[in-house]
């Protein structure tokens, strides 16, 4: 193991041409050689050898679910979630000694690889006011801190609750409980950045907001769509998931502004046909579409599917499934026939003939899925794209079947399971009802604010507390600038968390760091070594038990540091049995069981092999919208659009990252090695704006009020990215992003179809090699 850096690595950028494939050897190595930076090899094999096994620990890394009991294999993990579990099972410990080595500022001024290549944390720390140094504070005058400053509120209002998919359910339950008795419903949590938009289309139309389909589903599909996400990088452990189909007879489209390694072909490194053979192909067309598009290309599918019915009446539609199960038809068709063959155009940057070929897929295909993740969300057209995805669907009764459905891929391992738990700040009443009727307190019924909101109300004053269960709030949110003084101006903000991160150098006037176990951590209760559960994008409930054990004696559980806050801010306020819950997480399981429908004798089924397999309405033929039916939508048209000498700009994770925290400077299956700050560029469009490979250039971007945000010193790639587009990492990228800009209706951040121009740095000349 090799002791963190000391200073920042100086790299220099280089460029190789991008992968034509992703996994294989090169995972296993890649993967083995990050562990050992961080751990010894036994602790390696402990984490590897238990991760997605019966009785074993959940990746933190991705929300993807694991094959049935008795057909998940020895190695059930991809390289990023090996990396991730090893990330967080490093050896490398943060003590006292190192924040009186470095100061807030210093901390602030250095990158976000870095600040987690520390190691963990390992004592509760406290920024007091004035002072620029945490210092160590013990558990109980911390919590005291903390309990105060929530007790001396106006208002419960005035403070927020923040969480992230890391937490687990147990943890999840009691935060939002002990949020609602002390009497706010300020829940914002990772979702509202990710797949918000998903959610609301997801609800409005479908009547849930969760997908519809089945690890099984995906297995047996005739024709899969995987649009505006990159499996090889975000969720690799999909891409075996897509190998079975693909050997089962199914044929995959992939639709995306680049050309992705994972969506051409994959060598499954778990089998020998993966390491020593060519792999297997995994999109059988690809459409190259432009940032945004996505919504005009449904829109377009569905129009030539209501002309084939009518070249053939009676055989492409399915009339049985929309006359008895959806409402909305008939003012859908006459909408969807107005759609101009010119503005899908415009806004795909394909031609009909590309379309054609994909309605005949589809007219081939008795059992379709349409897979998505944040490439569609996170337009300001998130919604309506969704929503016509779904009218997709429903042509021709693609739900409630076997082998079809409606997938959103979510990212962050617990996100849904925090939802189900009630981490949202807009609960329904049936589940506040719930909580009154098993706890004898009133819920506040109010919705809450959401992340964008929590932001904004921050910036105003209104927020003066702030809590975050896990996650990097300051860089997974927009306006970064923004967004940083917003939190500054707290009068406490508390971070419970595993690793350093840029969150815990944007400091209120007070700030608390509060070190909690990680998922591959024993935890050890009054009754003994607990459990938790998470749920999984395929709304599967399982356990995850750590092995290793705890990085510093003085780490709690995220369960105890909740409930013993909990106990000290309300002092008897409702009649909880926080001191039980901390001590046996079965009776927080108990009480779940009560309250969440599909959770019923939670604590005897979630611990059989495979767990628990939440009912979903959609596949029994319920759909529990306005009208009781499965809704067809009509869908404003939509046609991206940049000016003359601007692009259209999306953000995206690099090969080498989690979430917001890069593992290193390297993106090897788009061929960049040493550097972050660069934008991927068709070189058509390059030519056009007179620049070329190793300029550097500002991102600006520009928006419809005049404003303008700036992103410098970014490095110019060519990339065979869609023309008329461009693409760069996040989180460098959120500065270009106002809290304003959001998608309509579900208020999520606006990462993709920026406009923006690419303005040449006074010295944009090429660094001359050495």
């Amino acid at each position: 193991m090799q002791n963190p850096p000391d200073e920042e690595p100086e790299t220099a950028l280089s460029v190789t041409p991008p992968k034509k494939w992703a996994a294989g050897l090169p995972a296993v190595v890649h993967a083995l050689e990050y562990s050992l930076e961080q751990t010894s090899p036994r602790r390696t094999g402990v984490d590897l050898l238990a991760m997605n096994q019966v009785g074993g620990i959940d990746c933190p890394g991705c929300a993807w679910a694991d094959p049935a009991p008795g057909r998940r294999h020895r190695n059930e993990y991809c390289e990023n979630g090996a990396k991730h579990i090893n990330d967080e099972a490093t050896t490398r410990r943060i003590t006292a000694d190192f924040f009186r080595e470095h100061s807030v500022a210093d901390l602030a001024a250095r990158s976000d690889m870095w600040l987690n290549q520390q190691g963990r944390l390992t004592e509760p720390m406290i920024k007091r006011p004035g002072s620029e140094h945490y210092e160590p504070i013990g558990w109980n005058d911390a919590l005291g801190v903390l309990a105060q400053e929530l007790t001396a509120l106006a208002t419960p209002d005035e403070a927020v609750f923040y969480t992230s998919g890391r937490a687990g359910n147990e943890a999840a339950f009691v935060l939002q409980l002990f949020a609602r008795a002390f009497g706010t419903n300020n829940l914002p949590d990772c979702s509202n950045m990710c797949h918000e938009s998903s959610g609301f289309a997801l609800s409005e139309t479908l009547g849930t907001g969760k997908g519809t389909v089945s690890l099984d589903d995906l297995h047996h599909a005739d024709l899969i769509f995987l649009v505006g996400q990159n499996p090889g990088s975000n969720h690799p452990r999909q891409l075996t998931a897509l190998e079975e189909a693909k050997r089962n007879g199914g044929r995959i489209v992939a639709v995306n502004p680049l050309p992705e390694a994972g969506l051409r072909r994959f060598k499954n490194p778990q089998k020998p046909r993966g390491i020593a053979g060519r792999g297997t192909q995994i999109a059988d067309r690809f459409l190259h579409i432009k940032p945004g598009g996505d919504l005009a290309l449904f829109q377009g599918l569905n129009r030539l599917l209501l002309e084939a019915e009518d070249a053939r009446p009676g055989t492409v539609l399915d009339h049985d499934f929309i006359n008895a199960h959806t409402s909305g038809f008939e003012e859908f068709a006459r909408h969807a026939r107005t759609v101009e063959w010119d503005d899908v155009r415009a806004a795909t940057g394909l031609t009909l003939e590309e379309i054609e070929k994909v309605r005949d897929e589809v007219l081939r295909s008795e059992r379709v899925i349409v897979c998505w993740a944040m490439g569609i969300t996170q337009h300001k057209h998130g919604v309506p794209t969704v929503r016509e995805i779904v009218n997709f669907l429903m042509l021709r009764g693609n739900l409630g079947r076997a082998g079809t459905g409606a997938c959103p891929v979510r990212g962050h391992s617990n996100v849904q399971g925090d939802r189900t738990m009630g981490i949202w700040e807009q609960m329904p009443d049936t589940f506040l009802d719930a909580l009154r009727k098993e706890f004898g307190f009133d819920p506040p019924r109010r919705h809450g604010l959401d992340s964008v909101n929590s932001i904004k109300a921050m910036r105003e004053g209104r927020v003066k507390v702030f809590l975050a269960l896990a996650g990097n709030f300051v860089r997974a949110a927009p306006d970064s600038e923004v967004t940083e003084q917003a939190m500054r101006s707290c009068r406490l903000t508390a971070h419970i968390s595993t690793k350093l991160n840029r969150s815990h150098t944007v400091c209120g006037e007070t700030a608390l760091i509060l070190p909690t176990l990680g998922r591959t951590e024993r935890d050890v209760q009054a009754a003994g070594e607990q459990f938790v559960t998470v749920e999984n994008s395929m709304s599967e409930v399982h356990t995850s038990q750590g092995r290793l054990d705890p990085a510093s004696p003085l780490l709690l559980s995220e369960v105890a540091i909740l409930c013993r806050l909990a106990r000290r801010t309300l002092d008897g306020k409702a009649d909880i049995a926080w001191d039980a819950f901390e001590g046996d997480y079965g009776t927080i399981r108990d009480r779940i069981s009560r309250i969440v429908p599909g959770f019923h004798d939670f604590n005897a089924r979630v611990t059989r092999p495979g767990g628990i397999h939440l009912p979903n309405p959609v596949n029994e033929g319920v759909f529990r919208t306005k009208t009781g039916k499965a809704q067809f939508t009509c869908n404003e048209r939509v046609v991206p659009r940049a000016p003359e000498g601007h692009l259209l700009l999306q953000t995206l994770r690099s090969h080498d990252q989690w979430n917001t925290v890069p593992y290193t400077d390297n993106d090897r299956y788009r061929g960049i090695h040493g550097s972050r700050h660069v934008v991927l560029v068709n070189p058509a469009d390059l030519t056009e704006l007179g620049l070329a490979q190793g300029d550097r250039v500002d991102l600006v971007s520009v928006w419809a009020d005049g404003t303008e945000r700036r992103a410098a010193n970014f490095e110019v790639v060519p990339y065979p990215a869609a023309k008329g587009s461009a693409a760069a990492y996040y989180p460098e990228t959120n500065v270009l992003v106002p809290l304003d800009s959001v998608a309509d209706i579900s208020n999520q951040p606006t990462s993709k179809g920026i406009v923006v121009r690419l303005e040449p740095t006074p010295d944009r000349a090429r660094p001359t090699p050495s």
